[in-house]
């Protein structure tokens, strides 16, 4: 009767092992969510990080994956495209405390002045958010001291997410284009 028991409490307990984990992400995991959508209360949550965007060395965190014929040629590098997965810290330092990767790609879009097309994900690697991300997608004109682009979505505890990155840049070498983005996000998830 014992092993009885004991396999029974077992079987609940891996059935239940999705939930137990964090979301369900099985189907019915997300359907069930959306029906009980309607009785969740919307919280705001508040980021404050930095990445850093690594092209130089040995080990970049960002690589140029296309360029136009005329990037050469333009005092904006018009047409550069890059992959990046570069490291998100607590603190302005590479050393401070990583808690995920800013992972996607951005492409410089005009002519006249240093202008991105940013499409990418905060992937959230630790503390309660292990797991979780933001998508952002938008303009970063990089010669405002201030540039906002819009969180468009989330995964995991940010399932539904919507807000706001302030990002500014914190540091840049002129001549090997490293660069430290300090983030402020704001959004609205459930």
């Amino acid at each position: 009767m014992k092993k009885f028991l004991f396999m029974i409490c077992l079987l609940i307990a891996i059935a239940n092992l999705p939930t137990t984990l964090g979301l369900n992400l099985s189907p019915k995991g997300v359907e069930k969510w959306f029906k009980n959508l309607s009785h969740a209360k919307e919280k705001m949550t508040k980021f404050h990080f930095y990445f850093h965007d690594i092209v130089s060395g040995k080990d970049p965190s960002a690589i140029q994956i296309a360029q136009a014929n005329i990037t050469s040629l333009s005092p904006t590098s018009f047409g550069l495209v890059r992959m990046m997965d570069n490291p998100m810290t607590i603190g302005p330092n590479i050393d401070s405390e990583v808690i995920g990767r800013a992972q996607g790609m951005y492409g410089f879009t005009s002519f006249e002045d240093r202008e991105l097309l940013m499409t990418f994900n905060f992937v959230f690697t630790q503390g309660k958010y292990n797991g979780s991300t933001l998508s952002i997608l938008g303009h970063n004109r990089v010669s405002r001291e201030y540039r906002e682009l819009p969180v468009v979505g989330g995964s995991g505890v940010f399932r539904l997410a919507r807000g706001t990155v302030t990002a500014r840049t914190y540091w840049y070498n002129a001549t090997t284009r490293d660069v430290i983005i300090e983030c402020h996000v704001i959004i609205l998830h459930y």
